[in-house]
């Protein structure tokens, strides 16, 4: 059973004890992946900042340089973002001649993106980084091990609902 968020006026008794999950939180893993992830995006992060970009961008750069004429509607759902928010970040990147966008060949109000020669560069720079980072670890592992990280990452993401 799932634990309910704490009323707000139930008491403020102070824990000087270390939370440890009591056997059925993996505390571990939990911060295993807390540092990963500060340390995987530190490096993208300095990056961006230089630009005045941040990690909304580096995921619509990524995402569109992956898959280059995707559609606005399907960046909006790979993403689980509001419209409101991508347009923002978009707006600033198609500015800044990162992303271009093209109308749809059947549906003039459609929108597909592409990435420019220099959103392209920027992305492999954002992704050097990090792929470094995964090729140092994976160095201290066995041949079937990313397998198996890739089954466990595949296994936290939500299930697609299709």
């Amino acid at each position: 059973m799932a634990r309910q968020m704490p009323d707000k006026d139930g008491k403020n008794e102070l824990h000087e004890d270390a939370m440890t999950g009591d056997g059925r939180i993996d505390m571990e893993i939990i911060e295993g992946l807390f540092f990963a992830y500060r340390d995987f995006v530190s490096d993208p992060d300095a990056i961006l900042e230089k630009s005045g970009f941040g990690r909304a961008h580096h995921r619509v750069v990524h995402f569109v340089n992956r898959e280059p004429g995707m559609t606005v509607a399907d960046l909006l759902d790979t993403l689980k973002i509001t419209k409101q928010s991508l347009a923002r970040v978009l707006k600033q990147l198609v500015d800044s001649g990162y992303i271009h966008q093209v109308a749809g060949a059947e549906d003039r109000r459609q929108r597909k993106l592409y990435p420019t020669r220099t959103g392209r560069e920027l992305a492999l720079a954002l992704a050097e980084p990090q792929s470094r980072r995964i090729a140092r670890a994976f160095e201290k592992m066995g041949p079937d091990d990313r397998r198996t990280v890739i089954r466990f990452l595949a296994g936290m993401q939500n299930a697609k609902s299709d």
